[in-house]
């Protein structure tokens, strides 16, 4: 699911029916701990057989990844627990439809292995951020990404998931909402902060595995409790409550229930939106995302990449039939509460007046499973939440160490971006439990829909920055900024007045302005992108040509260009010598001896890091076991002797592919696509 899909849900329960509701047991309690410790043993693992102390280490899992775990994480980081909430109830709410969000997703993860990673290999980037400062020169593009994926990590994926994640645990264990959410980001952030990417693309691979387990029991205990896939096939269609607003299609079942290509003017999802509109914003979530695109970068080789882009894309056939249709199913079983459509059945029934259907996985789990295996979809339920925080943490602490802090600190050793990174985590850990109030207080629903509108107004604009900085060599740095800052204020007047004037209910007149009424935010995604093209293409043709050094493997067209050795020279030798440079400079224009004293603070951090270090070991055992669990310790050996510049480029993972590889992950591409082709077709 991308992150616009929870549109098409309903709002987020307060509570589930009370009315037999099975509690955990003992058995259950015992699975929750044997995997709460499986997860933590393959932390530390990971912990004990990656080199952390190092930027590559720490943030790329030292890129020495192979393609099971990165396709694994990639789908992991994908599916979070509003994704288990969401889909289940958009299923139980309208149907097949929203599906197209994962099956978009298909086509492009598998773009992004095979045309955009190409490219940020061969510019030897850590971050999305970086490549477009490298692409484009300068720092205000750069800085508005950052700030821009910063702001859509904190308020939109960590809320929403962490939201559906904390509320399914409330009710099945009954704790405080902010005693569960406390513990899960404690154990989240412990392997988070400690291992780095590595541990968490092992976790997410272990979690992987158990989502599958769970979901898929769970999925066969359905299908037996309704009769099989006829009976699902006539009854959905059947599931209409007994008590109905009169004279509404409140409650009602769409016709097209069970079509992904719905009427293109007055449908919930146009089929012309699902495939232009929606494929633009997926794009910025699959091809320029920090999160996703980080675990296809630590992948060893580019044949190892496409593997893991190939996984995922497998993968993400099966929350259909593991999450959708188990939604669907639960409309069925339970009519009444799940597709309760009179504001007070639903507000007895789950405390919410728009509507139940976001109980429909749940109310699966709690009704039909017996006890252990209750145990295991919470844990599952629970793998969903830490693995999507996990992926968000590491990705957001890279963006802000590499991008931001980077950026004001240029001199900052290696050790101290270490430290920043992993302080920025527990940063975000707090403020996720800060933002719980905000989310639990609009109990009405309204945030957890309209927060996907955020996204959804935000992405069209920087999909087109990445893709015309990729494929059209002419696009500038003053394109590329004007296009976005348009854009972006173009998105952000209609996300407003989606705040502003909501969607009415099914027997509400809806008498929104013409722009939220006509315009579907499909729709508008397309109009959006044109807009930010336009622009783009227009200041970019109207100003100077980009640099050479702005092109060369930057570009789809020029990432097989030379290396120019002087520009790695040059940037070995600056971290060494830019503190003299710059206290020479501040010598000669007179600056005053406190400002000399902080730069040169800033530049000789590397010199003395080692020596602080070392006194500090000495000093405590317990800090010397804390460097150990940080990854720290190593980096005391490494600052004693110099400096060894890299060959040319080799952070970049060589383009080379070996033949036969090649033509396997080449000959899965066609089946892949073959795969995806069909089942779109089968159920347009």
């Amino acid at each position: 699911m991308d992150h616009t899909e929870g549109r098409q849900g309903t709002s987020m329960p307060p509570s589930l029916p009370p009315g037999g509701r099975a509690s955990l047991v003992t058995v259950d309690i015992v699975v929750l701990v044997v995997y709460f410790l499986l997860i933590l043993a393959v932390g530390f693992w990971s912990m004990w057989r990656t080199k952390r102390s190092t930027v590559d280490g720490y943030f790329l899992a030292g890129k020495n990844m192979t393609w099971w775990p990165v396709g694994a994480s990639l789908f992991a980081s994908n599916i979070g627990s509003g994704h288990f909430i969401g889909l289940a109830g958009s299923g139980a709410a309208a149907g097949i439809g929203a599906i197209a969000y994962e099956w978009n997703g298909m086509l492009m993860v598998l773009m992004l292995g095979w045309l955009f990673l190409p490219i940020y290999i061969a510019a030897g980037v850590t971050t999305m951020p970086e490549y477009l400062q490298k692409r484009f020169g300068g720092r205000r593009t750069q800085l508005f990404i950052t700030v821009l994926s910063l702001f859509i990590y904190i308020f939109t994926k960590i809320s929403v998931d962490m939201y559906a994640g904390a509320l399914f645990i409330q009710l099945a264990l009954q704790w405080n909402i902010y005693l569960a959410v406390v513990l899960l980001l404690s154990i989240t952030a412990l392997y988070t902060v400690a291992g780095g990417l590595a541990a968490v693309i092992y976790t997410d691979a272990a979690q992987t595995a158990i989502m599958l387990a769970g979901s898929l029991t769970l999925m066969g205990f359905s299908f037996a409790e309704v009769g099989g896939w006829d009976a699902l096939m006539e009854g959905y269609g059947n599931a209409i409550p007994s008590v109905r607003v009169p004279n509404s299609t409140c409650g009602i079942p769409r016709d097209d229930a069970f079509h992904i290509f719905r009427g293109p003017v007055n449908s919930d999802l146009p089929w012309p939106g699902v495939i232009i509109g929606m494929s633009i914003p997926s794009m910025w979530y699959w091809c320029s995302d920090q999160v996703i695109v980080q675990r296809s970068l630590a992948a060893k080789t580019l044949t190892h990449a496409k593997g893991g882009s190939l996984l995922a894309a497998y993968l993400k056939v099966l929350p259909f039939f593991a999450i959708m249709l188990p939604g669907m199913i639960s409309r069925i079983l339970y009519t009444d509460d799940v597709a309760c459509a009179d504001p007070e059945v639903c507000k007895q029934v789950c405390g919410n007046p728009v509507g139940c259907t976001d109980t429909a996985y749940a109310r699966l789990v709690m009704e039909l499973l017996p006890a252990g295996l209750r145990g295991l979809m919470m844990a599952v339920m629970i793998a969903a939440l830490m693995s999507s925080l996990t992926s968000i943490f590491n990705s957001a602490s890279t963006i802000f160490t590499m991008d931001l802090w980077k950026s004001f600190r240029s001199c900052a050793s290696e050790w101290e971006l270490m430290i920043v990174g992993r302080v920025f985590v527990l940063v975000l850990v707090v403020v996720s439990v800060l933002w719980i109030p905000v989310v639990q207080a609009s109990q009405s629903g309204q945030l957890f829909i309209y927060i996907q509108s955020i996204s959804t107004y935000l992405q069209p604009p920087v999909s087109i920055i990445f893709l015309m900085g990729c494929f059209w060599k002419r696009t500038n740095e003053k394109g590329a900024f004007w296009g976005l800052v348009f854009g972006l204020l173009v998105g952000c007047i209609r996300m407003l007045l989606d705040f502003i004037y909501p969607a009415p209910l099914c027997y509400e007149e809806d008498d929104r302005p013409a722009v939220l009424k006509y315009v579907h935010y499909l729709y508008f995604s397309i109009l959006l992108s044109f807009i930010t093209l336009a622009v783009v293409v227009a200041v970019s043709l109207a100003t100077e040509e980009p640099k050479l050094e702005q092109i060369s493997r930057l570009t789809w067209f020029s990432r097989f260009d030379p290396v120019e050795p002087k520009q790695q020279v040059f940037s070995v030798e600056q971290s060494t010598t830019t503190s003299e440079v710059i206290t020479d400079q501040t010598r000669d224009m007179g600056v005053t001896g406190e400002q000399e004293r902080s730069n040169g603070k800033t530049c000789h951090l590397r010199e003395d890091s080692s020596s602080s270090v070392s006194s500090i070991h000495s000093q405590s055992r317990m800090m010397s076991a804390l460097y150990w669990l940080c990854g720290m310790e190593r980096r005391r050996e490494e600052d004693d002797s110099p400096v060894t510049p890299p060959a040319p480029m080799e952070a970049s993972i060589s383009l080379e592919e070996k033949p036969r590889l090649r033509l396997i992950v080449n000959v899965n591409l066609m089946i892949c696509l073959s795969v995806t082709a069909f089942i779109v077709g089968y159920w347009a």
